[in-house]
């Protein structure tokens, strides 16, 4: 194990603790910047025992396509929840639970699927499977359940696919 590993067991962990710092402040100064790298240093070199496998994240730029993709789902998902609750009845909604079986095998792309999809509005990720292969979707309006499946398949799991697995 190489020195600079030793010192920065997750790197993307100590440069994401350094901004989300910066960012709780709300005002850059030197003082706060070099406060917030002691704490992107001390942090991952904490838990490095309680996180031994790290993670590898492949592929960047299908990291930035996957923000984007979700990012557009929330807002046109934002508008269709809206004009759903404006302008239709409740009992002309068709509210579904969905069992999205899952390709994923890694945990954490699994909890960012699951959060994406709670992210979305109108959909909510509520249960698991126990062996961890589906996952439980309920869904505001969905007049076809498996169109709502092969979506989520499609836009989420595939790209999360790409970039953890």
């Amino acid at each position: 194990m190489t020195l600079l590993r030793k010192l920065f067991p997750h790197p993307v962990l100590s440069v994401l603790l350094t901004v989300v710092w910066l960012l709780l402040v709300n005002r850059f100064s030197i003082n706060s910047l070099l406060f917030g790298a002691l704490m992107g240093v001390i942090i991952p070199f904490i838990i490095r025992p309680y996180w031994p496998n790290m993670l590898r994240m492949r592929h960047p730029l299908k990291i930035a396509e996957f923000c984007l993709v979700v990012l557009w789902d929330i807002v046109v998902a934002n508008v269709v929840v809206a004009k759903l609750i404006v302008f239709r009845r409740n009992k002309d909604l068709k509210p579904a639970w969905v069992t999205v079986p899952l390709d994923l095998r890694s945990p954490e792309a699994i909890t960012v699927l699951a959060g994406t999809i709670t992210l979305t509005p109108g959909t909510v990720s509520s249960d698991m499977s126990s062996e961890g292969h589906a996952i439980l979707v309920h869904c505001l309006n969905a007049p076809d359940p498996d169109a709502v499946r092969d979506e989520i398949k499609s836009r989420y799991e595939r790209r999360l696919k790409e970039i953890f697995e």
